[in-house]
């Protein structure tokens, strides 16, 4: 078996060539937009609020697209699906990332909630907590037990710390099992019980960030008097599409490279029915949240999405991208994937697997930006520029794993399980 890897040069220049492209497009955002200077109401000056928007946006977004390996690997290993065993090594790899990642998340969201600002999340402002005052607000004060900066800040140093040292654990459980040879019933029954029990602790804690409180804080804040109870789950969805989507892209490099000997086409196929299935989930929840705010037309429900696609006689500035989502998240994925074949076809799921990528970045932009910036927001070099830097900090990270461990967990009892896995 060719267990380790040494990635080629090619892999690396594009590491580095993203990552300083990234270093540059935030130096220059640093230098142009002034990041520290709160903007005036009225003025007219956006850049600010651009800055920190755009690496709010980049942060949680990619943070929460790598930390769903870890959560395809825990809900794989409490299925007792061993259909994936041959390529496990691969969200290993990816959820490796999720410290680094997670720590410059909370280092962006530090500096919003300690540098007040408001122009990010409205509800920081003190003044709307003052009773018999104008600017008193009735509904953010019923809401200020959770939005307030003290339970904001814990809770996402508290997602951050449990991501990584539960992701951790489960890599190193997987790791070790290389190292004490192969395993007779006792030892498989010890290592299997000790897999279960940190992937059900993984799995509740995901519950309660990942598809509960976690968006609510990072995101749907944004609009603090909106709020919508399929939110978490919608966020989930897209961002675990986007993770299934990741693994595609490097089993399909690894294998080119003549690696992963024991997955096959099999495997490939079942990664495409996960994308295929999330996409329409995805779907189901964008047409629900959508379609039941319309119908019971409430005002502090349309609000949402009036500031995204405008009225009946007036369009808004995200239209365009909130229906183009629909067609790039939902139709694509459905059209090109509903074949067999398509999914068995490297090329044809590499190009999937990017567009979805692709398709829920634009997604978060449009869940941040409309609140954040209004009508101002931008897609221009500086956008683009900042996600190049997380996407060479995930191909550093996960390149790294790559090269420092076997890329077959020869002693994982699944392993035969999944070599001669058929669909």
């Amino acid at each position: 078996m060719n267990q380790q890897f040494q990635l080629p040069g090619s892999y690396k220049k594009w590491t580095w060539g993203l990552i300083v492209a990234g270093l540059i497009a935030v130096l220059y955002g640093f230098i142009k937009f002034h990041p520290f200077t709160h903007p005036v109401a009225g003025d007219g000056n956006y850049d600010s609020t651009r800055f920190w928007a755009v690496l709010l946006q980049n942060s949680v977004y990619w943070l929460l697209l790598v930390n769903a390996s870890m959560f395809f690997i825990c809900i794989t290993t409490l299925a007792m699906g061993g259909w994936q065993t041959a390529m496990r090594r691969v969200p290993e790899a990816i959820s490796s990332v999720v410290p680094l990642l997670g720590i410059i998340n909370f280092v962006v969201l530090l500096a919003l909630i300690l540098g007040g600002r408001t122009d990010i999340y409205h509800w920081l402002d003190p003044n709307l907590y003052v009773k018999g005052t104008s600017t008193f607000d009735k509904i953010l004060n019923g809401k200020h037990g959770f939005l307030n900066p003290t339970f904001f800040l814990v809770w996402s140093a508290l997602c951050t710390l449990l991501w990584s040292l539960l992701g951790k654990k489960m890599r190193s459980l997987s790791l070790n099992a290389d190292s004490d040879g192969a395993m007779d019933h006792t030892k498989a029954k010890r290592w299997l019980d000790k897999n279960f029990t940190f992937a059900s602790y993984y799995i509740v804690f995901f519950g309660l960030s990942v598809a509960s409180v976690t968006p609510w804080l990072w995101l749907m804040s944004i609009d603090p008097h909106w709020y919508s109870t399929m939110y978490s789950w919608y966020t989930f969805s897209s961002t675990f599409v986007s993770g299934l989507s990741l693994i595609a892209i490097f089993v399909i490099f690894l294998k080119n490279r003549d690696q992963l000997e024991y997955v096959t086409e099999e495997h490939l196929h079942d990664i495409g029915k996960f994308m295929f299935a999330f996409s329409v989930f995805w779907a189901y929840l964008w047409f629900d949240q959508y379609m039941l705010i319309w119908y019971s037309n409430q005002p502090e429900e349309t609000r949402y999405f009036i500031a995204r696609i405008g009225t009946a006689t007036q369009s808004g500035p995200y239209s365009g991208i909130f229906f183009f989502n629909l067609i790039v998240n939902f139709l694509g994925p459905l059209l090109i994937l509903m074949k067999k074949g398509s999914k068995r076809n490297w090329t044809v799921v590499t190009f999937v697997a990017v567009l979805i990528i692709f398709g829920h970045w634009i997604d978060f932009y449009q869940m941040i930006m409309p609140g954040t910036l209004g009508a101002h927001a931008e897609l221009l070099p500086f956008e683009f520029g900042v996600a190049c830097l997380f996407i060479g900090i995930i191909m550093w990270g996960t390149g790294r794993f790559f090269e420092k461990n076997s890329l077959v967990p020869k002693n994982n009892p699944f392993l035969k399980e999944s070599m001669i896995h058929h669909t």
